[in-house]
């Protein structure tokens, strides 16, 4: 049995939720506000950061990279032609480079601030930072967005998927971090129809369905989130 410890709208652990819901995988989740710095899950993780997953009494596997390649050695071969992880060492290359470039540079220089002003300021309490988003920084994090969107939409035109010829982990990545945006309506689709033809086409997948499930009290989701023809 596989426990998931997440939040909705941490971008890692849609990540590993989309992951797990391509390799069929059932899984427990549990959700968990990592500022409230639960002694049970500090035990878990030192860092107090999601995700972590754990798979019956084994010891706890943490953050989106170890967990990527943990579900990909206990069950990707099993997937057959569906593997999401490629086998040729140079496109596995290209595939963990374009996750690491998701995770962390289109999140930091991105997707955070819609994250952290739109959607987790409504959850943290005043004194650890909660209230109302600062408009100066969603400005320049709408310029930003562009940019990243430009590079999935130049990506998805000179490949089928983003990393290659199929369907990797690279794609489930940047589906997790726009998702969040989407959520909140800040994604310029119209910017770029390759990156919009893209993510409809990973928005349709069964397994996506976990993520347009998702809602926060208080913010109702943008009217496209759901919507597979937007």
């Amino acid at each position: 049995m596989l426990k998931l410890y997440h939040h909705p709208f941490s971008t890692t652990s849609r990540f590993v939720r989309l992951m797990l819901a391509e390799h069929d995988a059932k899984v427990d989740l549990i959700v968990e506000k990592s500022w409230e710095r639960r002694p049970e899950f500090l035990e878990l993780n030192p860092a107090g950061n999601v995700p972590v997953l754990v798979e019956n009494d084994g010891p706890p596997i943490i953050g989106a990279g170890p967990i990527m390649e943990y579900v990909d050695e206990t069950r990707g071969y099993a997937l057959g032609d569906r593997r999401l992880m490629p086998n040729h060492p140079e496109a596995r290359a290209e595939m963990r480079r374009l996750v690491d470039w998701f995770l962390h540079k289109t999140h930091d220089e991105a997707v955070q601030y819609f994250q952290h002003e739109k959607i987790l300021k409504l959850e943290l309490p005043r004194e650890l930072g909660g209230g109302s988003p600062d408009n100066q920084v969603l400005r320049v994090a709408r310029v930003n967005i562009k940019h990243h969107l430009h590079y999935v939409g130049w990506l998805a035109g000179s490949r089928n998927w983003l990393s290659g010829e199929q369907l990797t982990f690279a794609d489930l990545a940047a589906a997790a971090e726009l998702s969040v945006v989407d959520y909140v309506g800040d994604v310029p689709w119209d910017e770029d129809l390759n990156a919009k033809y893209w993510y409809a086409r990973i928005k349709s997948r069964p397994t996506f369905r976990t993520l347009l499930a998702d809602r926060l009290a208080g913010l109702p989701a943008a009217p496209i989130y759901t919507d597979l023809d937007f």
